[in-house]
């Protein structure tokens, strides 16, 4: 007889039965349900990766080194940017060089909030004349170089920080 759809079977081995955990002693594994005795892995819920940071009990790391300092929420970093960078990426400047500008070249990143002028000029670089630039801030030096090379800065209003709403305090009635 040929082989047909109802005579096909697996190779002899190549299947078990399932085991039918906790269904009491008549399925062989009774009691612990296969599971072995106490510990987490034998608990209910235990998915094999503990959560990170988890230490088997032990008092996890982050909780055993002091906290220090203050992270303030309200600061406003203030990102730096070089009279020189701007000469090099710039060299003949049509308009004024304002945050759009600085940003399309890449050199101020788009989550800048403030940005200063500082007056770092390399040797053999040379601010070109009348460069106008615009930004928040500008140093001292930079101004000096500005001014050497009959340039202008122009000053962009700094956005005021969004108000915190702090919930009200509630007083106990007499």
């Amino acid at each position: 007889m040929g082989t047909t759809l109802h005579t096909l079977a697996p190779n002899e081995g190549a299947t078990k039965p399932r085991k039918r955990v906790g269904r009491g002693h008549g399925s062989g594994t009774h009691k612990t349900a296969g599971k072995g005795t106490k510990g987490q892995k034998a608990r209910t819920g235990h998915h094999g990766i503990p959560k990170p940071g988890f230490e088997g009990g032990q008092t996890a790391m982050a909780r055993r080194l002091p906290k220090r300092g203050f992270n303030n929420p309200f600061r406003r970093e203030v990102f730096a940017l070089n009279l020189g960078d701007i000469a090099v990426r710039f060299p003949q400047p049509s308009g004024v060089i304002g945050l759009d500008e600085l940003k399309n070249a890449g050199m101020v990143p788009r989550s800048a909030e403030i940005v200063k002028i500082l007056g770092s000029v390399r040797e053999g670089q040379k601010v070109p004349a009348g460069l106008k630039v615009a930004a928040h801030l500008i140093s001292a030096s930079a101004r000096e170089h500005l001014d050497k090379a009959k340039g202008s800065f122009e000053a962009v209003a700094l956005h005021e920080p969004k108000p915190v709403k702090r919930p009200e305090k509630k007083t106990k009635k007499k």
